[in-house]
């Protein structure tokens, strides 16, 4: 699957999953659900030797798995895709009894059918979360799924985004204010990532993030205090009453359309 040194092979690419892939974190207010992200990324790159591609992105933040089979597997394979991304089992593996091994087998058949179709599929592992509070307990499932994701890949001949190895991800500019979505930095990192994993030749360049000011001990609770209360509590509260951020959004690009380049600078 290297496309390296020629113009890569896809007219068609469909990116499905949660708030993840449809962007949230790097927010941009022009574009469809005030989000571009590192799928817009990936398309406008893949747009940029083959202008006559397609994108479409079904995916909805706070999306599960099941949700994510449920509502977006028939749909992309109606639209026909030479490329697929899919990045589902996040949002389980945070809740309390997400089984990593259960979540990956119920990602092998969506994969396996996603293949069957003839698309080039995109997988991602999960990043390395040890220095983030939120998500540090689940380190130890995420890295679990991460094993059993390489089987699923190599049943099929998927290909993998290795978040996990991607040691830049750790870095805390890299993260959203919410501590649990990716920045814009960290959204173009992640778009390398799938199109050097496609073998794909690309414009993108590393960036390095500013240095982090000096904070003091006191500066740095309060900044916990701060996130705890604008983000933790109102993520806890959706929990129990049985509520997801995106119960109101709709898929931003849910029909394959052309990529215009972004005209913001990086």
């Amino acid at each position: 699957m290297q496309h390296a040194g020629m113009e890569h092979p896809y007219s068609r690419y469909v990116a499905l999953g949660d708030s993840f892939t449809e962007g949230v974190g790097d927010e941009e207010p022009d574009l469809p659900n005030g989000v571009r992200g590192w799928a817009d990324r990936v398309a406008e790159e893949l747009a940029r030797t083959r202008p006559d591609l397609g994108y479409a992105n079904l995916a909805i933040r706070g999306r599960l798995l099941g949700q994510i089979v449920a509502e977006q597997l028939d749909a992309a394979i109606a639209l026909e895709p030479d490329l697929v991304t899919i990045s589902a089992g996040g949002n389980d593996l945070i809740r309390p009894g997400g089984d990593p091994d259960e979540i990956a087998a119920r990602l092998d058949g969506v994969v396996g059918r996603l293949r069957a179709t003839g698309a080039d599929v995109v997988l991602f592992n999960g990043p390395d979360i040890a220095m983030t509070p939120v998500l540090r307990a689940i380190r130890g499932k995420v890295g679990i799924y991460n094993a059993n994701l390489y089987g699923v890949a190599a049943k099929h001949g998927a290909v993998i985004a290795d978040m996990w190895s991607a040691r830049q991800l750790q870095q805390p500019q890299m993260w959203a204010p919410d501590r649990l979505h990716f920045a814009p930095l960290g959204h173009h990192t992640i778009a390398m990532l799938v199109l050097d994993a496609l073998g794909v030749q690309h414009s993108l360049q590393p960036m390095e993030p500013e240095p982090l000011p000096h904070r003091t001990r006191q500066q740095l609770r309060m900044e916990d205090l701060h996130w705890a209360r604008e983000h933790l509590a109102p993520w806890v509260v959706r929990r129990i009453r049985g509520q997801s951020s995106g119960d109101t959004i709709h898929p931003k690009r849910p029909t394959p359309g052309p990529v215009l380049p972004f005209e913001h600078l990086d």
